[in-house]
């Protein structure tokens, strides 16, 4: 039986590469996508979402239009890495939508598609977590509805918009609080500590794009991103973070994880957007979360590159 999939997200060239891995997956059933501001705009991450859908032969999934800003402050800047338009600028590149947005916003669809739902069903928010936050506050009695949320976000020892945090945490804190801190739906949180370490290479990346058609388009989708990367990594190759979350959604263990004690920084200082991972091997806490910490790297790299050349 499929597990139903929420993906909530600010697309992003990684954002492609989890949408058409969940697209590949037959263990999963995609219901639904919901966007957020982050990478880009809210505009762009929306329009993005809407013409990955539509390449990948996915018209048939309802997307909601969500959260512009963070839940209290504004957000300092979007990301660099993705391009102008999210997509390394060629966004142009992706087939036009042959259908609007939903009707409902994110947080109604989000609803609706759990109440009608009859099984639990995995949310895996891969942006900044606004939209979730605003779900949970407005809507508790649907936790039970949810099987458990795979959160691509955090830095365990340090980040990447700041010495300290992580995009996605950082883009909205006091939502990510919210949600990995005072909420108790089952997580797990995917840090980029373990996405960057299972970044892809140029050459994974050019033996893709010869695979098929979508998979040559999603490729073209990465050189400003890839570009970034060279930089960050020291190496020709880049991160796919939010594939990995939504590899642990589609094959639950793929990841190790080990469970800490959380809490995310919200003050205004230079450790704002901090995820605050509690590593002493004694600790009491009321609450711990599942952290991904560890995966044959090899064999997740196999894993992504045998579902996504599958598309076609």
């Amino acid at each position: 039986m499929t597990t139903p999939l929420i993906i909530d997200t600010d697309p992003g060239v990684d954002d492609a590469f989890a949408l058409a891995l969940a697209a590949a997956s037959p263990e999963v059933e995609l219901i639904g996508v919901t966007t957020v501001f982050g990478n880009v705009s809210l505009e762009n991450t929306t329009r993005n979402a809407l013409r990955l859908l539509t390449l990948l032969g996915r018209d048939d999934v309802p997307v909601g239009v969500g959260a512009s800003r963070p839940l209290v402050h504004p957000h300092p800047h979007l990301s660099s890495a993705h391009g102008s338009d999210g997509l390394s600028g060629f966004a142009h590149t992706l087939p036009e939508p042959t259908r609007d947005v939903d009707g409902r916003d994110a947080v109604t669809l989000m609803r609706e598609l759990l109440e009608r739902a009859d099984r639990p069903v995995t949310i895996v928010p891969i942006g900044p977590l606004t939209n979730v936050a605003l779900l949970l506050a407005a809507h508790p009695g649907l936790k039970p509805k949810i099987g458990r949320l795979v959160v691509m976000g955090g830095g365990v020892n340090g980040g990447n918009v700041t010495a300290t945090a992580e995009f996605n945490v950082w883009s909205d804190p006091e939502a990510a609080r919210r949600v990995l801190v005072e909420e108790d739906v089952p997580t797990t949180v995917v840090p980029m500590d373990l996405t960057r370490r299972c970044a892809v290479s140029a050459e994974w990346l050019d033996a893709l794009a010869r695979t098929s058609g979508v998979a040559a388009t999603l490729v073209g989708l990465t050189p400003d991103y890839l570009a970034t990367y060279r930089r960050f990594l020291g190496w020709d190759g880049m991160a796919v973070h939010d594939a990995v979350a939504v590899a642990e959604a589609v094959r639950p263990g793929i990841l190790t994880a080990t469970p800490f004690p959380v809490d995310v920084d919200c003050s205004y200082g230079p450790n704002r957007g901090a995820l605050v991972v509690d590593q002493r091997l004694e600790v009491e806490a009321p609450k711990t979360l599942d952290i991904a910490v560890d995966a044959d790297l090899d064999g997740l790299r196999a894993f992504l590159f045998e579902r996504l050349s599958a598309l076609r």
